[in-house]
């Protein structure tokens, strides 16, 4: 074998275990561009959102603090087109999913985003921060309100202090869908579905019928959604 191919074999061994790396510690793979496509950046939110306490090391965990900069990156990197973000989420610290919501609406690059499996609690506005959003027919969103754990000092203002946080997620929910603050509210406070809790489990079709996700579909659905968002936006404006 030619030195040239060693380095050859050795530069791309070097390349998979960055990209290993980066699956492991972020979820997240730059999709190769065959054939002229545009250069997709995907993100997977999976496990529970940890936010500012680290969760138990048998948990599976996004962690914002790795997603965040990952963002950031994205948003500065002027190859990458577009962004792919699955999620199957059970929910998770609240601070820290609003915060990953809030970058992933404010891209300028063209997003979509796809639920797998679950998508519950705060994994939803998540889920509606994309440009456009899809779930698989057999995925599911629990719609709950906001629970508060460990001891509550100060009942009136701890109450408050929910329903302000409250507040914050149906709003962001119903401005980043196409479903009604109060129609959001009274899918929170079902009391007829969840055993031991309020709330609403809601399949695909029920997902997209309640307008909170935009269309029931998959890998190949969100695809070529990106593929249009992205040929959309390079389109000159006239």
């Amino acid at each position: 074998m030619s030195k040239y191919k060693t380095e050859q074999s050795k530069d791309v061994l070097e390349q998979q275990k960055e990209q290993d790396e980066q699956i492991k510690e972020v979820g997240s793979i730059p999709l190769e561009n065959g054939s002229g496509k545009p250069n997709i950046q995907l993100l997977t939110i999976i496990g529970e959102i940890e936010g500012h306490e680290a969760v138990s090391g048998s948990t599976k965990a996004t962690k914002y603090e790795h997603l965040l900069p990952k963002l950031a990156e994205i948003e500065n990197d002027a190859q990458i087109d577009g962004v792919l973000i699955l999620l199957n989420t059970m929910g998770g610290d609240v601070e820290a999913g609003l915060a990953i919501a809030e970058m992933i609406a404010s891209l300028s690059k063209p997003t979509v985003s796809l639920v797998l499996g679950g998508c519950h609690s705060i994994g939803g506005p998540l889920a509606v921060a994309a440009d456009y959003s899809f779930i698989v027919p057999s995925g599911t969103m629990i719609i709950h309100p906001v629970r508060s754990n460990g001891m509550t000092i100060g009942v009136i203002q701890s109450y408050r202090n929910m329903e302000k946080t409250q507040d914050r997620i149906t709003r962001f929910i119903s401005e980043h869908s196409g479903i009604s603050v109060e129609r959001l509210e009274k899918l929170m406070l079902d009391s007829t579905q969840l055993v031991k809790d309020v709330g609403t489990m809601l399949d695909g079709e029920e997902a997209v019928r309640e307008r909170i996700i935009n269309q029931v579909g998959g890998i190949y659905e969100a695809m070529q959604k990106l593929y249009e968002l992205i040929d959309e936006k390079k389109k000159p404006r006239k």
